[in-house]
């Protein structure tokens, strides 16, 4: 079974604490067995301040993580000299160094401070919470933030926004691991969306249309039960009752990205879908998700997941 182990640091923010546990802890196969185990420990074993009004009883060590196959570092409000001058505490440091080679790396929002002073995130893209982004930048060079995206895949190691983008990552883990199928049980236990891609938008200024009347969820709807037509901006908007330009800034304000990129996410999600539970020919998934021809399913799978339709099926399509 996958090993997750989470490092909790004083100061650590409970609600991004709790989400490798929730989410990785929800994952089942097929015969309600859990997929992962979740062990969270503190550089010491002893209890952590966290950012609320309460400690966390922690009884093991940072010694766990030699062990483990993912590690998950939550935010926390006292990074002190990690933040400030990039430098890590000497616990921290030999913590850090007794990862296996190969072992999957994962900061939660500003605990990207703390794998870029590791040297993690060397020459490589990731992100952190908005506000954050400039100051990393500036203090981490080598390294390429991104402030406009939920996550970062960087295959071993990976980095999220701030706050709720925990929970994308991890279930984007979830999916990578075991396929949309388990990912999917995972958000609806959790009563979360499944998928946010890791290019959405970090910060959309208008989540919710003020009235609701004006707003695109209606057309959303409507869009998701014909994904295998091909659908147009101008039949979008048309639905809508709303011009082509008005529907488009009202949706990029609600969600964060274009009305064409969300019909590719939501085609792709649906192909991957038929990819795990259907023997259809590549072609046929293709067509039946909207996204046209085999050349097409394979193209865009591959800059997304980085395989092809017949590796992914054999990953994920139960025996």
């Amino acid at each position: 079974m996958h090993h997750v182990g989470v490092l909790a640091l004083d100061g650590v923010f409970p609600f991004e604490l709790g989400i490798p546990a929730r989410i990785f802890g929800a994952a089942r196969d097929e015969t309600g067995s859990p997929l992962y185990t979740v062990t969270t420990c503190g550089l010491d074993g002893r209890p952590v301040r966290t950012a609320a009004d309460f400690d966390l009883a922690v009884t093991r060590d940072a010694g766990l993580l030699a062990d483990v196959d993912t590690v998950v570092i939550p935010p926390s409000e006292s990074l002190g000299a990690v933040r400030e001058h990039g430098t890590l505490p000497e616990p921290l440091r030999a913590a850090l160094a007794a990862i296996r080679p190969g072992t999957r790396v994962v900061g939660i929002c500003t605990a990207s401070y703390v794998l870029a002073a590791a040297g993690l995130l060397d020459r490589r893209r990731a992100t952190t919470h908005w506000r954050e982004a400039d100051r990393l930048q500036r203090m981490f060079t080598t390294t390429r933030i991104d402030p406009d995206v939920l996550f970062v895949d960087d295959g071993d190691v990976l980095t999220s926004a701030g706050v709720a983008a925990g929970i994308d990552l991890c279930l984007h883990l979830v999916r990578r691991d075991h396929g949309s199928r388990v990912a999917n049980e995972v958000a609806r236990s959790c009563i979360v969306p499944p998928w946010r891609d890791g290019g959405q938008a970090q910060y959309i200024r208008r989540p919710v249309p003020e009235p609701a009347a004006t707003g695109t969820a209606a057309t959303q709807a409507w869009a998701l039960e014909r994904l295998a037509e091909p659908l147009t901006l101008a039949d979008l908007a048309a639905h809508a009752h709303t011009s082509v330009r008005t529907f488009s800034r009202r949706f990029r304000e609600e969600t964060g990205t274009t009305p064409a990129q969300w019909l590719t996410r939501q085609r792709l999600d649906l192909a991957r879908h038929y990819l795990e539970t259907t023997d259809w020919p590549v072609p046929l998934v293709a067509q039946r998700s909207g996204l046209g021809t085999g050349a097409s399913l394979r193209q865009h799978l591959h800059a997304a997941i980085g395989v092809g339709p017949q590796a992914y099926r054999r990953t994920f399509r139960p025996s």
